[in-house]
C-alpha cells in the first residue's frame, strides 16, 4: 500500500486524537509487560524538552506517533512508537521511522536506540527495526538487562 499520502508533523501533544492514542500504547504495554519492564512514557514525559515528538496523519485521522529522546548530545533513543489499529501493515510505522532517523541525523546524533519487549507481541517490531538497519545490542543508558527486554540500535554514522 502507498504511504505517500501520510503527512508527519512535529507535535505538541495537546490533541485529544494523541491522548488516546498514548493511553491505548500504555495499557498494551501493561497488559503485555510485567510492571517492572515497562518503559514507555506518559504524556507529560514525553512533553520535557529532550524529546522530539511527531504523529503521522491520513488527513485529519491519526495514523501513529513516534519521538525520539536525547540521551546526550550525540545519542538519542526512540520512544513512543505506535501504530493506530487502523493503519497497521500499510508502511505508517516505516515511513515515520524513515522520518525518525533522518531528524535524529539532522540533530546531530550518531547513534539511536530503543528498548522494546522480549515478548511474541513485539516480533513486528523487532523486524520493524531490523528492517531499517537497526541490530540488537547490551543495554544502554540506564537500563539494566531484563529478561522481558530486547535492546537495539543503529549507528547514524555508518548510514
Amino acid at each position: 500500500m502507498r504511504s505517500d499520502w501520510l503527512k508527519i508533523k512535529l507535535d505538541d501533544l495537546s490533541g485529544n486524537e494523541i491522548f488516546s492514542l498514548l493511553q491505548e500504547h500504555l495499557e498494551d504495554m501493561r497488559a503485555t509487560s510485567p510492571p517492572e519492564s515497562v518503559h514507555a512514557l506518559n504524556l507529560e514525559a514525553l512533553k520535557d524538552p529532550s524529546v522530539q515528538f511527531w504523529t503521522i496523519w491520513d488527513g485529519q485521522i491519526l495514523a501513529g506517533c513516534g519521538a525520539f529522546k536525547k540521551l546526550d548530545p550525540k545519542h538519542a533513543e526512540i520512544k513512543s512508537m505506535r501504530t493506530s489499529s487502523l493503519y497497521k501493515n500499510q508502511g505508517v510505522a516505516s515511513k515515520l521511522l524513515m522520518h525518525i532517523i533522518e531528524q535524529a541525523k539532522l540533530s546531530g546524533m550518531n547513534r539511536l536506540s530503543l528498548e522494546t519487549g522480549a515478548m511474541d507481541y513485539f516480533v513486528p517490531a523487532h523486524a520493524l527495526y531490523l528492517k531499517h538497519g537497526f541490530s540488537f545490542c547490551a543495554p544502554f543508558s540506564d537500563y539494566k538487562e531484563d529478561p522481558n527486554s530486547k535492546f537495539m540500535s543503529l549507528d547514524l554514522v555508518k548510514m
